[in-house]
Formats: structure tokens, sequence, C-alpha cells
């Protein structure tokens, strides 16, 4: 039985702009079961990037509600103040970006041991094992002592995914993660998501303006001007959805 790890109910998000107010999200409903690689894909400004904010807490909402249940706790992410999502966030959700935010003056193992340190949920010695163990995961562990700037971008792209592994999050959210990468080397990270989810149980909610990655998530949304417009599941032929 699937269990759901992510509830997002009737969420809008309208962005005050001087041409007047911006609606990027139109009363989502969404679950998210646990050991999902859920795809969102839509053309810039869709909103994709804005529902992630909304499921890790990093932007307000408008109205509606987000659950997120993990580590046994049921949450309200919108509910809890500014430090308690921060150090919720820590703990249960890991975030890769499309432009690797690697800090330039640490290397490669440095940049994943500081989420541990932050957190404090390893002594020094533990964390940087742990390090080079989440590098010998994305199979770029000779690299570890090497500054950003000495790897190719696709070796950067790696090294975030072990980042976001630090503090062994249940869940992983990725915005447009392969979208600075060449094909060969997208269809790397690509892979190294899967076996996230297939070898190490985790969910992964990934967005993407790539139409042609839809059958390679075990289901994938459309979302269009804030609205979830299809869904397509694995092996299945698209079919629409509850209208949002």
């Amino acid at each position: 039985m699937n269990t759901s790890i992510i509830e997002l109910k009737n969420v809008s998000k309208t962005y005050s702009t001087a041409a007047g107010d911006f609606p990027a999200l139109r009363n989502i409903n969404l679950t998210v079961n646990s050991g999902e690689f859920l795809g969102v894909v839509g053309k810039s400004g869709a909103g994709k990037s804005t529902l992630l904010n909304m499921i890790n807490g990093v932007d307000g909402l408008s109205s509606g509600e987000v659950i997120v249940n993990s580590g046994g706790q049921r949450v309200s992410v919108h509910e809890l103040s500014e430090d308690e999502k921060a150090r919720w966030r820590g703990k249960t959700m890991g975030v890769v970006y499309q432009s690797f935010q690697l800090l330039p003056m640490l290397t490669l193992v440095e940049n994943i041991t500081l989420p541990m340190d932050l957190a404090e949920n390893f002594k020094p010695r533990e964390s940087r094992e742990r390090a080079l163990e989440l590098l010998r995961l994305v199979e770029i562990e000779e690299h570890a002592d090497k500054l950003p700037a000495f790897v190719s971008g696709g070796q950067q792209q790696r090294v975030a995914i072990a980042r976001a592994l630090a503090n062994d999050p249940e869940i992983l959210v990725a915005d447009e993660p392969t979208g600075s990468l060449d094909s060969i080397t997208a269809d790397h990270i690509f892979d190294v998501f899967s076996r996230l989810v297939t070898e190490r149980g985790k969910t992964i909610i990934m967005v993407t303006h790539d139409m042609g990655l839809r059958g390679r998530f075990t289901r994938s949304l459309t979302l269009t001007d804030g609205e979830l417009e299809m869904e397509v599941t694995a092996a299945a032929k698209p079919k629409r959805s509850r209208k949002q």
C-alpha cells in the first residue's frame, strides 16, 4: 500500500507586482506517495519553482495547506515559525538547484560536511566519512579535496546531490537540476536520482521544462499557468487529472 508523504490541499500563491496581483499557483491539490519519483513538467513561468517553494516552506502560501509526513511526524509546514521551518527542512528535505550553489572556497567534501556540522548530527570525523560515502554514491569520490572551480558542471551537480543527502532526508526536491547540463551528463544525473529512489527509498520531486522526460518518472504532472493539467503514470497513457 502506498503511503502519503506530502499533501497539498487547495494551495494557492499570489504575488503582488507593480502591474497587479499575479496568481502563480491556483488551488493545487496533490498527494505524493513515499518512494515516488515525481516529475513536474511545464514551461518557464508555469509555477514549477513556486510549487517546490510551497512544499519546502521557503516561500509563504496565500491560502491552503501543505502537510509532510516524515520521520513519524505529521507537520503542517506553513504553521511553523521561520526558525522551526529551517530546522525541519534541515532534517526532512534535501534541495538540489540548477545552479549547484556550492561554496567556492570549500572543497567538495567540505561542501557536503557543512550541513551535517550545522545540524550537529555527526561528529567532525564522522561527517567527513559520511561525506566521502556520499561522494562514492554519486561516483566522484576521487575529487573530494578539490575546489568546485576545478571540476565540471556535471560533477558539481553530483556534489550538490550528495550535499542534499547529507542529513539523510526522506525527501529530495530538485529545481531544474539538469537544465544547464549537456544531454549525456544530464542523463547520468537522472540515473543517480532513479537509483536513490529504487535503492535508497527516497522520495524525489523534480521540476523540469523538458517534456521529453515525462516517461522517465514514476509519475509526472504538467503544470500550466499555475494549474495542474495532465497526469502521466509509468507504463500508462496520459489521462486528465483532477482539474485544480
